[in-house]
């Protein structure tokens, strides 16, 4: 996601011009001028169609709805209703929304630490935050909200959802959720706090380094940095591999992604946007330093790594820079620009298309891992449901010249990639969050990475 710092004000309001009679009686009061008859557009205009009838609606509305509406309610759902009906991540937000969305990016809010999307007016998890209360709850990426509180979440809208998931630290919350492969609904209750960010950890695993990245805002590659530099530290400077998880994690700032590529691919595209308008479209190349140095580095994804950590794990797949180990990605494409709007509030869009160095779009199509390996035994490696693509309204892959096709399977691996089982047995152990033996994709990758080193040494 990128910012844009532009006031739209003028493109946003210009309804007001040309609205048709019933809106010449609104207009004054929300401040729009008022058209003129002689102003009137030609038959079959089909704008000036869609905005009278527009007014008709909201007019009769405000006038005969049971309870009365303000007309700032009204002019807040209808704004929302036009951006979410677009695809599932354009959106209005209020003042208050958008106050809290850059407290957000700056690594501290409060509530339950879900990312969450729409989904056929129903709220599904992308990802659950670490350390927070919904990921100490076991949530998962995946799991369907169907009520708060035991009040459905059917008719609202998701800026709605999350702000009644909000609210005074230490207060309480019911979640009912529906959850893959499970015949009933759940409840989970959760207790709120102050969420947070840690979004970088590392922990050494004898000569190799592990660092969990778990979102994109303004701390995360500086963290990231400091992270690297602490392992090199605790091994003593004989750093041997690393890898760097970014399972669970739902994106962010776009500016972020590009600096964390930037830290293990030295030139070359990291990432290009195609938008509507070819002169809006951007690249980004690396012009960084390698700050491990050419040691072996396996991702870990999943389902739940999406957007700003599908480009990262895009590009480093692409560069043949970084082995990708997991599940597929959730397969979100697309770059939304943030549009303040002014005192009132902001509007998220989406503007372009993003594509990997080797040109492929991975919009609804996600990234495919190098090694693929399950979460647990019962899931399935080559197809799982709750993706971007079973989202309502979801763009199409468009743009890249094979879609479908993924990256030349990967040839200079180990002999120990071909060992990997692609589940875990039956008997492994349930995953718990503070035992890492329990991680089986990330023992798996420990497995690989440590192979990884000893046949780089071998080879000089």
């Amino acid at each position: 996601m990128k910012f844009r710092t532009g006031l739209l004000l003028g493109g946003a309001f210009a309804i007001g011009l040309v609205a048709g009679p019933v809106v010449r009686e609104v207009a004054p009061r929300l401040g729009f001028p008022v058209a003129r008859a002689e102003d009137t557009p030609p038959e079959g205009d089909v704008a000036y169609h869609a905005l009278t009838l527009f007014g008709n609606v909201y007019e009769r509305v405000r006038q005969d709805y049971v309870e009365p509406v303000k007309d700032q309610q009204l002019m807040e759902n209808a704004l929302d209703g036009m951006l979410s009906g677009l695809d599932p991540h354009s959106s209005y937000m209020n003042p208050k929304q958008w106050a809290d969305m850059q407290i957000t990016t700056k690594g501290e809010f409060g509530g339950l630490g879900l990312e969450v999307t729409s989904d056929n007016g129903l709220i599904k998890v992308v990802s659950p935050i670490d350390d927070t209360p919904a990921a100490r709850a076991g949530m998962k990426s995946g799991d369907l909200v169907l009520s708060l509180d035991h009040k459905s979440v059917e008719g609202l809208s998701l800026n709605d959802a999350v702000d009644k998931m909000r609210g005074a630290p230490g207060t309480d919350i019911m979640l009912t959720i529906k959850r893959e492969h499970i015949d009933k609904p759940i409840d989970v209750k959760l207790t709120r706090e102050i969420v947070h960010l840690q979004v970088v950890k590392s922990a050494q695993y004898g000569d190799l380094g592990y660092i969990r990245l778990s979102s994109f805002n303004e701390e995360s590659d500086p963290k990231l940095r400091e992270a690297i530099g602490k392992l090199k530290d605790q091994t003593h400077g004989n750093l041997q591999g690393v890898i760097l998880d970014l399972r669970n994690n739902p994106g962010g700032l776009l500016d972020q992604a590009v600096d964390i590529c930037e830290d293990f691919i030295t030139d070359g595209e990291i990432v290009s946007t195609r938008a509507r308008h070819s002169d809006e479209s951007q690249r980004w190349d690396a012009k960084g330093t390698d700050l491990i140095d050419g040691l072996p580095l396996v991702v870990l994804i999943n389902g739940g790594s999406a957007s700003a950590s599908e480009i990262v794990a895009g590009a480093l797949q692409d560069h043949r820079r970084a082995v990708i180990l997991g599940s597929r990605s959730f397969g979100k494409g697309s770059v939304q620009t943030v549009i303040p709007l002014g005192n009132d509030g902001a509007m998220r869009l989406t503007t372009a298309r993003y594509f990997t160095p080797s040109g492929r779009s991975i919009q609804g199509l996600g990234i495919a891992p190098d090694v693929e390996v399950a979460e647990s035994h019962d899931d399935e490696v080559h197809f799982l449901p709750d993706r971007e693509a079973d989202l309502n309204h979801a763009l199409k892959n468009e743009g890249s010249s094979e879609p479908t096709k993924p990256p030349a399977p990967r040839d200079d691996l180990p002999a120990v990639a071909k060992q990997i089982p692609a589940k875990p047995p039956a008997n492994w152990p349930k995953f718990d969050l503070t035992k890492p033996d329990t991680d089986f994709q990330l023992q798996q990758g420990l497995s690989l990475v440590r192979a990884m080193a000893q046949q780089r040494h071998a080879a000089r």
